[in-house]
């Protein structure tokens, strides 16, 4: 059974966030642990990750899109010292400590979504937190031997216009067309625009 949004955030009360330890046991339960339901290798460097959840009603948009889930890196990367240190003090506030990576998911659209969307939009963000990668193309890993973690961003961007016009091998995408074409190994999902993540990134 996934995890639902607190009631309160769906009823009224305005601008809130809370940590969500359910929400976040349930990911690596579904998706990264071995064995998992849903596991999926592509995440196998989050299994030591810290990764903090947060569910919130505060309406957020970009690029005249809703979003409904983002992904930070943490420490969080505000402008001035003093911002960067209340930021960092509110989230080890709710989790004891910094996480590695600060999830953040909208409770209203997450209330509304089938199961598949639900899990595509964790999914996405997981992707996002991604490891760092040293100029032969291999892993990144820290002194301490964990990960070098490291925002991700997309494997394809580019426009449709583009594909239509000149074609999946000119614009870079063929293995995102061929993914298309198959049948989903999970489940139907509609949750396209709907990232803070990667609108942020959108020029």
């Amino acid at each position: 059974m996934r995890p639902q949004p607190p009631t309160e955030l769906l009823s009224g009360v305005r601008d809130c966030f809370v940590p969500s330890e359910e929400l976040q046991v349930w990911a690596f339960e579904t998706f990264i642990e071995e064995g998992a339901p849903l596991h999926n290798p592509d995440h196998s460097h989050l299994s030591d990750a810290k990764l903090g959840m947060i569910w919130t009603n505060v309406p957020n948009a970009k690029n005249m899109r809703s979003v409904a889930g983002q992904a930070e890196k943490m420490p969080p990367m505000a402008m001035g010292k003093w911002q960067r240190a209340r930021a960092a003090a509110q989230i080890e506030g709710w989790f004891g400590e910094l996480p590695d990576f600060l999830l953040t998911f909208d409770a209203g659209a997450a209330s509304v979504m089938d199961d598949a969307s639900f899990c595509a939009l964790v999914e996405h963000e997981l992707y996002h937190c991604g490891q760092e990668i040293d100029q032969y193309g291999m892993p990144k890993f820290r002194t301490d031997g964990r990960p070098a973690f490291a925002i991700r961003g997309h494997d394809v961007e580019e426009f449709v216009g583009v594909v239509s016009r000149y074609g999946a091998a000119a614009s870079g995408v063929e293995q995102m067309v061929e993914a298309a074409a198959r049948r989903p190994l999970i489940g139907e999902a509609s949750i396209a625009g709907v990232c803070g993540t990667c609108l942020a990134r959108v020029a």
